[in-house]
């Protein structure tokens, strides 16, 4: 997320409010061959990892909408979030890979890019001059051209259930003493007081990894370490696991099992107290409950450290060995309209923000908190594979979860983390 956090508020004005979003494959009819400039013909695949129940539904209105304009038919392929996260290169790197992908701005995008990968968009951008620079430089890829259509933003925090604080007698922390304080007041109600779904998603637990880094060293420090300028095994890095620990008897151990979308379930029941999570997770839960649904910011732990908060920006890029690039164009430009990213905004849980500055949020007070909280922040993340790669993301599940399982070992697997990420890095 390099250069973001310097324009953070024409970044977010030009946002407008929240979501998570991920599209993915297509197979174009046309014979054209990739850059060919032919008009539009034919069908376009599009695969998306959003499968929740909301998300998915959004993403049907949405591919209907375009299909109603008279461009080339889009065809919609959802896959499980998680089998997408793993298959993505291999779709990318097919003989036949499907045209357009729900996925994400910055480091990770470009990445792709740097393989030769996805398509040139830079015509497409012709058209966005009233998206801010910032938004620009998350969909440039290191050569220069534009290679990501961003259609939301969304932000992580600490989130519950109102009526269950209440219930509790516990109120929001803002400190890290005072949060464990929480964690103490509410494992004394018998509830595990922190959620976590690692089953099938351990990415989970790099939000813990990321806040507290970017809390105790900095925004700064956080990036250069996820580009390879830094060593996981850096007394700095060491010092986040060891304030980890403090929180570590608080984690409900049932989480380890299961995914976010049952941990979202136990939050929810009142089987845990909070969660660590983006607002993504609103979409496994049932739209009766969100209005008793707040969150607050992840704790502060030295006040010396600018505030930095986790913003990821989600979109679509394409394939380059697209058939018909013409028309896959036409439909990332499609997208990137306040309309299209209204649509999707008003079919799913409504905590997206669309990334056009045109495009109009859903006006709640959970929305309203979030944008306020990352308009006050000093410096913006995206998160820790968007930083870095989805390449890297795999080690950092492993380092994870053997710390959450085996904290005394922390220094051998803070030294094998390194190992793993320099073979990545020199990959």
């Amino acid at each position: 997320m390099t250069g973001l956090a310097a324009d953070r508020r024409t970044f977010l004005k030009g946002l407008g409010v929240l979501g998570a979003a991920a599209l993915v494959p297509g197979c174009a009819t046309s014979t054209k061959s990739p850059g060919s400039g032919s008009a539009a013909t034919g069908e376009l695949s599009l695969q998306s990892n959003l499968s929740s129940e909301q998300a998915k539904a959004a993403m049907e209105k949405l591919v209907a909408a375009y299909n109603k304009t008279g461009g080339a038919q889009v065809k919609l392929n959802t896959v499980a979030s998680e089998i997408f996260r793993t298959q993505l290169p291999t779709y990318l790197t097919s003989a036949n890979p499907p045209d357009v992908y729900t996925w994400y701005a910055g480091s990770v995008a470009d990445s792709y890019a740097k393989k030769d990968l996805l398509l040139d968009v830079t015509s497409v951008w012709d058209g966005l001059g009233n998206y801010p620079k910032s938004m620009q430089t998350l969909s440039t890829s290191t050569n220069g051209q534009k290679i990501f259509v961003p259609t939301s933003y969304y932000w992580w925090g600490m989130f519950y259930r109102k009526s269950n604080f209440a219930k509790w007698g516990v109120t929001p922390p803002k400190t890290w003493d005072d949060f464990l304080q929480v964690c103490r007041t509410i494992q004394g109600k018998g509830i595990p007081p922190i959620g976590i779904g690692l089953g099938d998603t351990p990415w989970v637990a790099s939000a813990w990894f990321d806040y507290l880094n970017i809390r105790i060293n900095g925004a700064p420090f956080h990036r250069e370490l996820l580009a390879g300028r830094g060593r996981f095994d850096d007394a700095k890095v060491k010092a986040v696991f060891t304030r980890w620990r403090e929180a570590l008897p608080y984690f409900d151990p049932k989480g380890k099992s299961f995914p976010f979308q049952e941990a979202t379930s136990a939050l929810l029941a009142g089987r845990t107290g909070m969660f660590l999570i983006g607002t993504f997770f609103a979409d496994s839960a049932p739209k009766d409950a969100l209005d008793d649904i707040d969150f607050f910011q992840f704790p502060i732990i030295d006040p010396a450290v600018p505030v930095a908060e986790e913003a990821p920006t989600d979109g679509y890029f394409a394939s380059r060995k697209a058939k018909d690039p013409d028309a896959v164009k036409k439909f990332m430009a499609w997208l990137a309209t306040a309309e299209a990213q209204e649509t999707y905004v008003q079919n799913s849980s409504g905590t997206a923000i669309p990334a056009n500055p045109d495009g109009k949020a859903a006006d709640t007070a959970l929305v309203k908190k979030g944008k306020a909280m990352i308009e006050g922040a000093a410096e913006l993340t995206q998160f820790f594979n968007r930083d870095s790669s989805d390449a890297l993301q795999p080690t950092a599940d492993a380092a994870l979860t053997k710390f959450l399982d085996k904290p005394d070992q922390l220094d051998q697997i803070l030294k094998d983390w390194q190992v793993a990420a320099e073979k990545v890095f020199t990959a």
